[in-house]
């Protein structure tokens, strides 16, 4: 199998460069490359989005992108964040702090079996850090919101938990909403 190299960011750590297979899928590499399970294979087919990971851009806005459809080399020069890659810590790999949206997770036990939270998780944070950028009124937070889950799937049905920990993420996080539309 033809290989190239690959070189890409990874939760704020430059990875080291070396030839992957042209085929290898990202959610391949970060598994067998980087030893990053956090991000989940769930449909294989780029449906339930268990598999997605946030892609930094370089005017400051980033975007869900999911690995299991999406070739290893499609991240060539690109920063990714995987679910590892949310808390703050330590020099030795120990977490200090979840981040705003991890703990909401955890406080309204977000999570049931766990295998889709990754995706769940990468998604609320693109939005959150969104509404940073752009806040909207407090009035579209509900539909904002829907619209920003509605493409991943949650077996155990736990979208309701979800929705309310991504809201409560989001009203913790200063400057996501204004009053007036």
């Amino acid at each position: 199998m033809p290989a190239r190299s690959l070189e890409v960011t990874i939760n704020g750590q430059v990875q080291p460069v070396e030839d992957i297979p042209e085929e290898l899928m990202m959610l391949d590499y970060l598994h067998e490359y980087r030893n990053l399970t956090g991000t989940r294979f769930g449909c294989g087919k780029g449906m339930c989005r268990a598999c997605t990971v946030i892609v930094d851009k370089p005017d400051g806005s980033s975007e869900e992108v999911r690995t299991c459809i999406t070739g290893a080399h499609y991240f060539n020069g690109k920063k990714i964040r995987t679910v590892e890659g949310h808390a703050q810590r330590d020099e030795e790999g120990h977490i200090e702090t979840l981040s705003t949206v991890q703990q909401q997770f955890l406080e309204h036990f977000s999570f049931q079996c766990s295998y889709c939270a990754p995706g769940f998780v990468n998604a609320a944070t693109v939005l959150v850090e969104r509404l940073q950028r752009q806040p909207i009124a407090r009035s579209q937070l509900e539909n904002t919101i829907s619209e920003a889950l509605e493409s991943h799937i949650c077996r155990c049905t736990g979208y309701v938990r979800y929705f309310e920990a991504v809201r409560d993420a989001v009203l913790k996080t200063p400057g996501t909403t204004k009053e007036a539309s």
